[in-house]
């Protein structure tokens, strides 16, 4: 029985490697959607994170260093939509937890307070780290601070520091001024960590939707604290304007943070993100069918698993093929043209959908500005306008000088299909 598991982990895996065994010696493997192992998803951990390995690998040093108090910039993750930037975000997560980091998260919405949801990822940050801490009067002190940071602010019966069980401390980290009270905060907070020698990290998904008053503060906060070296790290996810928004909270942004983009995956990694997860059950793919999912997806991991969920779901047997891509694929575009484009593009006003079609004709890369207005029937002031609430709507934004592009994978292909 050659793929049976001897060494599995759990007898779980033992038992699903003998069935497969079993199965090669009767025949094809029958496809069963049950155990269709490809997760297309919002933030999903897809079931092989494929070529993401050198980012891990970082930022395992990045814990350590900061750990034994070595200053560290924060991680700042670009890319488009469905690049897997939460899923890689989460790993960032799991890698910090695994070291006995404090960490808490959240993610970031339009028109919403940094305040609330900080507090409450801190909150649980503090709360991993408290139950080892060798002195709970200086823990009760800092959920205090925290505690009147929270509460600064609030309107009238609104209540924003749920959970914290400790008295507010006046005069920390309570002045109104959001730059200020965060400096504070952090420092306080990272003190705890340091007399654990450990850290706490703060995970924030979507940053880009941080007003700019917000993402200044915390540039200001992360500034102060890197002086101090404290173990407090900032680990933001967000589109590939991000930058350009700490930028213009603070200059020396760019100092502050470790940018790394998050692209589609190679061809390699891309058919080791669809084959690993089959391989325990015992189902293959023909060359032509990897190629044709990487063509399809262009590498990116949300589209990645999608059009291998939906092959695995029309193919008869292992191996799937060319074909069984193809009978998949009709059906992975109608539910991602009702759902992760469908949603975006009918967000859009006329004006800007009028945007997006232009720039959808002009090719599925960059487009020049100067391209678009001779392709548009809209007086500037208009596209001006239309260009501004697309990039505010997350659905373009500026890859260059004077150069435009889509901030959703393969947008300018549904664009085109559904014209």
């Amino acid at each position: 029985m050659r793929r049976l598991d001897w060494g599995a982990r759990s007898s779980a895996a033992f038992y699903r490697s003998l069935e497969t065994a079993l199965e090669e010696r009767t025949g094809p493997v029958r496809m069963d959607p049950v155990r269709n192992p490809y997760t297309p998803g919002a933030g999903l951990r897809p079931p092989e994170l494929a070529g993401r390995e050198d980012e891990l690998r970082r930022f395992s040093v990045v814990l350590e260093r900061a750990a034994r108090g070595r200053p560290e910039r924060g991680t700042v993750l670009t890319g488009p939509r469905g690049a897997g930037k939460t899923a890689l975000l989460n790993a960032f997560r799991s890698l910090a937890v695994q070291r006995l980091w404090g960490t808490g998260g959240f993610e970031a919405r339009p028109g919403r307070s940094l305040r609330g949801p900080l507090a409450a990822a801190l909150h649980t940050a503090l709360r991993e780290l408290a139950p080892r801490h060798r002195a709970p009067d200086r823990v009760e002190y800092v959920l205090g601070v925290l505690k009147s940071f929270a509460r600064t602010g609030t309107a009238p019966g609104e209540r924003r520091h749920p959970g914290i069980d400790a008295v507010s401390v006046r005069g920390r980290a309570d002045s109104g001024d959001i730059g200020t009270d965060l400096a504070e905060l952090f420092a306080d907070a990272a003190s705890i960590a340091t007399d654990l020698g450990t850290g706490i990290a703060l995970f924030i998904d979507e940053m880009q939707e941080l007003d700019a008053e917000d993402l200044s503060a915390l540039c200001t906060a992360c500034h102060d604290l890197a002086q101090s070296g404290g173990p407090l790290l900032v680990v933001g996810a967000g589109l590939p304007h991000l930058p350009a928004a700490l930028s213009a909270g603070r200059g020396y942004s760019e100092r502050l943070f470790r940018y790394t983009a998050v692209a589609g995956l190679g061809r390699s990694d891309a058919q080791r993100a669809v084959t690993a997860p089959a391989e325990p059950e015992g189902v293959g793919f023909r060359a032509e069918a990897l190629e044709a999912l990487y063509r399809l997806s262009d590498g990116h991991p949300y589209l990645l698993q999608t059009y291998a969920k939906a092959a695995w779901d029309a193919a008869a047997q292992s191996p799937i093929t060319a074909e069984d891509v193809a009978a998949g694929a009709a059906e992975a575009e109608e539910e991602l043209d009702a759902g992760f484009f469908g949603g975006r593009y009918r967000s859009a006003a006329p004006a800007e959908r009028t945007v997006l079609h232009a720039m959808a004709g002009l090719g599925d890369g960059p487009v020049r500005t100067e391209e678009l207005s001779a392709a548009v029937a809209l007086r500037p002031a208009a596209l001006t306008a239309a260009r501004a609430s697309l990039a505010e709507k997350g659905l373009i934004h500026e890859s260059g000088p004077d150069e435009l592009a889509f901030s959703v994978p393969a947008f300018a292909r549904f664009l085109r299909r559904t014209a």
